[in-house]
């Protein structure tokens, strides 16, 4: 690894913010080769006094510089050991390097989704209209940071296929969020004993609309079981409490979407599957996702998610490049 020099500062400034402005340039310098990836995780940095002769430095400076990026996350130090590039030394870097960028989300609509909101308040923003496909293209115009997507490809796995179709030269990662139920939405008791999606023939269906995942996977169960989607009369809904709502008031027969939140609605819920619901997003975000990442894996969020029931929290808050070889979607 080749570790260029920089240059002195200009004479005129007090000996103390020289200093206090060396170690900051020097931080925020590899703080930069680390988000770029030029500095992968693992990588070892030079010793002190090696890297203060490199940079024509004290060796006190490049110590605040490394304790720096310690305290943000970017690198570890262990006693007598160089220091290294932590694991998620990149997601921390660009935070570190933009400490007051709101994370834009645009995507799905999820009951989960809003407790997480909550709890993130102005660290994240909602942008652009709902659904899966909106939330990609949003991703990919710049509109977006990230978008929620539970897009589920012919070939039974979710998601990585169109992050990687529609974001490609933006090195696409995906974060998970967590797994959720899918089925059928019915009044108590089941009156019409619906089961599966060879029975929404001839009933009136909730659901949402065009260009979300719930669709997309309404869609490919009626065409498995020789069911054309436009053939299946109904609502096109926004939300799924809106779903909900229609079947609590008698507007539909039958709903199609998830678990949560119906025990207050007196309705029963008929599983069809369950599916990863995550955040595609590109490299560049990262850093700004930090305080996402950080409350999805808080164990008192998690219990508030589980508490909803329907969810399944047993990879929240992982992130992945979609060419990795653990996909959640199988």
């Amino acid at each position: 690894m080749r570790w260029p020099g920089s240059e002195r500062l200009a004479g005129g400034a007090s000996l103390q913010s020289s200093v206090v402005a060396r170690y900051v340039q020097i931080a925020e310098d590899l703080a930069r080769r680390v988000r770029s990836g030029e500095l992968s995780a693992g990588v070892e940095l030079p010793g002190v006094r090696e890297y203060a002769r490199a940079l024509g430095t004290t060796s006190t400076t490049v110590v605040r510089a490394y304790r720096y990026l310690a305290d943000s996350a970017v690198i570890t130090m262990a006693d007598r050991r160089r220091a290294r590039v932590a694991g998620e030394g990149a997601i921390a870097a660009a935070r570190m390097l933009e400490p007051e960028r709101v994370f834009r989300l645009a995507g799905s609509d999820d009951p989960a989704l809003r407790v997480l909101l909550d709890r993130l308040s102005a660290a994240v923003v909602l942008v652009g209209a709902r659904g899966s496909f909106h939330g990609l293209r949003a991703v990919a115009r710049g509109e977006a940071d990230g978008g929620v997507i539970h897009l589920r490809h012919r070939d039974g796995v979710y998601n990585e296929s169109f992050a990687r179709a529609v974001l490609a030269r933006d090195e696409p990662h995906l974060l998970h969020l967590w797994r959720r139920e899918q089925g059928l939405i019915v009044p108590a008791g089941n009156p019409r004993g619906l089961v599966s999606a060879a029975d929404l023939g001839g009933v009136r269906v909730a659901r949402r609309g065009e260009g979300t995942g719930t669709r997309v996977l309404l869609d490919q169960l009626l065409l498995a079981e020789g069911i054309m989607p436009h053939e299946v009369a109904g609502l096109e809904l926004s939300s799924h409490l809106e779903i909900a709502f229609a079947v609590a008031s008698g507007i539909a027969d039958v709903g199609v979407g998830v678990r949560a939140g119906l025990a207050d609605l007196g309705l029963e819920f008929v599983p069809l599957l369950w599916e990863p619901y995550e955040i595609a997003l590109s490299r560049n975000a990262l850093g700004a996702a930090r305080p996402l990442i950080g409350v999805l894996r808080d164990p008192g969020f998690q219990r508030s998610i589980a508490d909803l029931g329907g969810y399944d929290l047993g990879h929240t808050g992982t992130l992945r490049p979609v060419d990795s070889d653990r996909p959640h979607g199988r």
